[in-house]
């Protein structure tokens, strides 16, 4: 089993930055992916970033294109999400993501594992 634990999250003025943290532990050798959804108040959980540990391409949501950044330390089992540009309806409970399989889809039933969220809030 994999444990996956969010850190970085807080309090962010519009148009700053944040920078958040994904630690995987346990079984790490089990996920092929990781990513970030995230979920604001009344609304459902939403797709933000996902890679492989492989190579390959990442993927976003229109969302968030253009202003976050998805990245990763193998050897460190970790995955970053830098977001810049942030924007008050960015406000939300990120989530990090992992899969077995390698999977990279915008669904939540895609990914095995997933983190207890942080939150970030972007003040207007």
């Amino acid at each position: 089993q994999v444990q996956l634990v969010e850190s970085g999250g807080g309090l962010v003025q519009a148009g700053g930055s944040l920078k958040l943290s994904c630690a995987a532990s346990g079984r790490t050798f089990t996920y092929y992916s990781m990513g970030w959804f995230r979920q604001a108040p009344g609304k459902e959980r939403e797709f933000i970033a996902v890679m492989r540990r492989s190579v390959g391409p990442s993927y976003y949501a229109d969302s968030v294109k253009g202003r976050f950044t998805i990245s990763r330390d193998n050897a460190q089992n970790t995955v970053y999400l830098l977001m810049n540009n942030l924007k008050p309806e960015d406000t939300a409970v990120y989530y990090c993501v992992a899969d077995s399989l390698g999977r990279v889809g915008r669904e939540e039933h895609e990914y095995d594992y997933w983190g207890q969220g942080t939150q970030v809030t972007v003040a207007s």
